[in-house]
């Protein structure tokens, strides 16, 4: 019997907890990215050279966005969907490296990046309106809406695990299963739709994060106003 394609190899066990294969390429993904930024921003300087340019095109590029979206001072928000976009950019990426399968290709990465922004979400909104007013948002436009927007905000988040995960999980099967009808040389078009899925479904994911956060922080006079005019 083939093997589920939400089942997960084991390579080792942390006492009770079982290390799968995903989580030892996120920790691998991790260290390199942590690396890399290390790299690039040890030595900034006023006047940039193409690195630092580079560098900060991609920051400023990820401020716009969220700008754009959020439509308040997106540097309280940088961090995370900054990382959670270039987290996400190299491990949809990381499976057309050869023995590499992408963790976003099995469910516990999605399960935890989408953990991850269902906190977020809520850290933010009680932050920007306090406890009370960020509870009271939940009964709008009318008290009857209550339950609905409780059971809106589990369903979102179990959707925008599903979509990361089935995305790159059918993507990765698909290359797989050409590679074993045709041969290795026949799917190189296919791992190049695969690199601009991987891109789009991380760009996909970080917007709807800042749409949801955006949406918990509404209203709440943080630093109003765009921070491009400023």
């Amino acid at each position: 019997m083939a093997p589920s394609p939400l089942a997960s190899t084991i390579l080792f066990h942390l006492g009770p907890v079982a290390i799968t294969r995903p989580v030892v390429t996120t920790w691998a993904i991790l260290a390199v990215l942590i690396l890399v930024s290390w790299l690039v921003t040890r030595r900034l300087k006023l006047h940039p050279d193409r690195r630092q340019t580079v560098l900060e095109l991609i920051v400023t590029g990820i401020m716009a966005q969220i700008d754009q979206v959020i439509r308040k001072n997106p540097r309280p928000f940088l961090p995370l969907l900054g990382t959670l976009f270039i987290f996400l950019v190299a491990a949809n990426l990381s499976g057309i490296l050869p023995g590499v399968e992408a963790p976003t290709g099995k469910l516990e990465t999605p399960a935890a990046l989408a953990l991850i922004v269902f906190v977020a979400v809520h850290y933010f909104g009680v932050r920007a309106r306090g406890f009370l007013g960020y509870l009271a948002s939940f009964a709008k436009p009318k008290l009857i809406m209550l339950p609905l927007n409780i059971v809106s905000e589990v369903t979102r988040t179990f959707s925008l695990m599903v979509r990361l995960f089935g995305n790159v999980m059918s993507g990765e099967f698909v290359i797989a299963l050409v590679v074993a009808l045709a041969g290795l040389f026949v799917p190189i078009p296919l791992m190049a739709l695969e690199i601009l899925v991987g891109l789009v479904q991380a760009y996909i994911f970080t917007v709807l994060a800042t749409v949801f956060i955006g949406a918990a922080v509404d209203t709440a006079g943080l630093s109003e106003g765009s921070w491009m005019s400023s």
